[in-house]
């Protein structure tokens, strides 16, 4: 008696098999120890500066007036949120030291509020380099258009708008240990993040900056303004530049994910994606050497917060009041939205 093969039972046992090779087998982290450190430096040198930033961009910020140092303050608030929720819950906490054996409910919890704190960052520049556009280019409407209350106003509501389109991101996939390729929803909210987080962003950047800067040039041929022209494109376009480039990568690999290979299955792709987000999340850190780099007074409010220089309170005082006094001549409009 010969006996017969039970091919749906084989069948069954294969598919098990190739399951379980796939979840035993996951694409290895080549970086490995090397990604906790730089994101342990990140987190530990980060955060104080950008706490110190936030400080001096407040002192700024009540005692000029500005609307472009609430801008800042609100950039500085969202960069820190940023490496909270994403740097030290989810990177830190979540991959090294619980080695992502935590409930998925409190990874997809997590997920929203990293994605939240993302798109309020970039939004709050999206916001700012308008109100540098509209400081530059149309200066009589500028002090009717912008003044604290409705900045305020403005940055509230940016905050609330990022947390709700923060919320469908509850069901983003994980990508590390998610074996399966992206389904419908994986792409939808794949795409929608590239659009959100960095397509329509950096479109727009071009568009506004590609502006202003034509209309600096036909300005600069007053050769008596040329100094202050340049510190203001400088600090206008650093930190949109900074954006497009360190998010580039991360962008160009979610796509690749999306329709090459999957994380879980190829290391190059897995040691791409780990790269692509430590460039990324180098952007919440590098904001305060631009600010340093470009204006002398943050360079001063911070001494003083230091401890390294005396405030001159009497010195603010007097910019102030040129500043109300002589608001329609050029030089005070240039002087208003640079930092």
């Amino acid at each position: 008696m010969i006996p017969l093969q039970n091919t749906s039972g084989n069948k069954t046992s294969l598919l098990a098999v190739e399951e379980e090779g796939q979840k035993s087998d996951p694409s290895p982290c080549v970086l490995g120890y090397i990604q906790i450190v730089y994101y342990s430096i990140l987190l530990g040198l980060g955060l104080p500066v950008n706490i110190l930033t936030a400080v001096t961009l407040s002192k700024l910020a009540f005692r000029t007036k500005k609307s472009s140092y609430f801008y800042l303050l609100a950039l500085t608030t969202s960069d820190i949120l940023t490496q909270i929720f994403i740097i030290f819950i989810g990177f830190i906490l979540q991959t090294a030291i619980l080695h992502r054996k935590v409930p998925n409910a409190f990874i997809h919890m997590v997920s929203v509020l990293e994605f939240s704190s993302n798109h309020a960052s970039i939004w709050i520049t999206v916001i700012l380099t308008m109100d540098r556009y509209v400081a530059l280019c149309l200066p009589l409407q500028y002090r009717s258009l912008s003044y604290p209350e409705r900045t305020r106003r403005i940055i509230i509501s940016v905050f609330l708008a990022s947390f709700v389109t923060g919320i469908p991101f509850y069901w983003w996939s994980d990508v590390w240990r998610d074996p399966r390729t992206p389904g419908l929803l994986d792409r939808v909210l794949k795409w929608v993040h590239c659009f959100i987080i960095y397509f329509i962003p950096c479109t727009f950047f071009f568009v506004i900056n590609s502006i202003i800067i034509l209309r600096l040039r036909k300005k600069s041929e007053t050769k008596r303004y040329k100094l202050r022209i340049e510190k203001t494109t400088a600090i206008l376009i650093g930190i949109t530049t900074v954006f497009a480039v360190l998010w580039a990568p991360r962008t160009i690999v979610i796509i690749i994910h999306m329709y090459v290979i999957s994380v879980h299955k190829d290391w190059r792709v897995h040691l791409a994606m780990d790269i692509g987000n430590m460039l990324a999340l180098l952007n919440t850190t590098v904001n305060f050497i631009l600010y340093c780099f470009v204006s002398k007074r943050f360079r001063d409010v911070v001494k003083e917060i230091l401890g390294i220089q005396k405030p001159c309170r009497t010195t603010e005082g007097k910019k102030s009041q040129t500043d109300s006094s002589d608001s329609l001549k050029a030089m005070e409009v240039l002087q208003a939205t640079t930092i």
